[in-house]
């Protein structure tokens, strides 16, 4: 609204109420910062669904309301798209984190699943914590968090040992340090140098399980990480005893959304001249 809200022009600032209806199955996530945007605006929210509610195909055909929201008119319809945009898509990453961690628990898998830093620009905080209400593992929340060595790292210090070194001398003890690694000469070059975590990056499920084994056997305090392609319909294939972290960056980049919508009722004066009309 840079200039004035022309809609809300037209509808006022008597006091209304509204449903704010849930359409699609999956997880509801996204409840503090849809509370800010209605709160700002003046409004009040009154949630019928917690957050982390599994909105059923039932709940979801039947447009079951998760939330009564009240306010001045034109503010209910000035918040109702920002506030939606945040919970669709906050629903659609914690649906999937949902939908993975459903998938490790099937197969008696003890690690965690994880997201990764492909989140949206300035909306990554809120797609971090829709990971954690699915019940995965954020992963590192950004540069500032753990140290992540990758192969431009490498490439421009010239060694992994080198880079490794250069690492701990910057961040002390109390930060670990994770080393991207594309082979099994790189992983071992990598816990030698002193990794705190190490990920196989874009491997195959079993050429995988089979180097998680063997560095898990001489430093078994290392952390091994699965990353690179993986899918909700292939992470599967990366479970093992020696992994302790599968990642997706598809968890927060390119995920589906969840359709949700705010509806003010009707008027019976509304209703009748419709009829009539008829």
């Amino acid at each position: 609204m840079p200039k004035w809200d022309v809609g809300g022009l037209v509808v006022g600032d008597a006091p209304h109420h509204a449903s704010l209806l849930g359409k699609t199955k999956g997880i509801l996530a996204g409840v503090p910062f849809a509370d800010f945007v209605f709160e700002y605006l003046g409004c009040k929210v009154e949630w019928l669904r917690e957050e982390g509610h599994y909105i059923t195909a039932e709940e979801a055909a039947a447009k079951t309301p998760v939330a009564k929201v009240s306010g001045p008119t034109n503010r209910l319809l000035q918040a109702e798209r920002t506030a939606l945009n945040i919970l669709s898509r906050a629903s659609g990453v914690a649906t999937d984190a949902y939908n993975a961690m459903e998938i490790a628990r099937a197969h008696q898998w003890h690690g965690r699943v994880a997201g990764t830093r492909k989140t949206t620009p300035g909306f990554g905080i809120v797609e971090k914590y829709a990971l954690l209400v699915g019940g995965a593992d954020t992963h590192r929340m950004d540069l500032s968090n753990m140290v992540m060595l990758k192969d431009n790292h490498i490439w421009s210090t010239g060694s992994i040992r080198e880079s490794v070194e250069r690492a701990r001398f910057a961040c002390g003890f109390s930060t670990k340090i994770e080393v991207e690694c594309t082979s099994e000469q790189d992983a071992r070059e990598a816990c030698a140098a002193g990794a705190d975590v190490v990920m196989l990056d874009n491997y195959k499920g079993e050429e995988l399980k089979k180097v998680a084994g063997a560095i898990k056997a001489q430093w078994p305090h290392v952390i091994i990480e699965a990353s690179g392609g993986i899918t909700l319909p292939t992470m599967h294939e990366y479970f093992s005893p020696h992994v302790d972290i599968v990642s997706q960056g598809s968890l927060t980049n390119g995920y589906d959304t969840l359709d949700f919508s705010l509806k003010v009722p009707k008027p019976e004066t509304f209703q009748s001249r419709k009829r009539s009309l008829q």
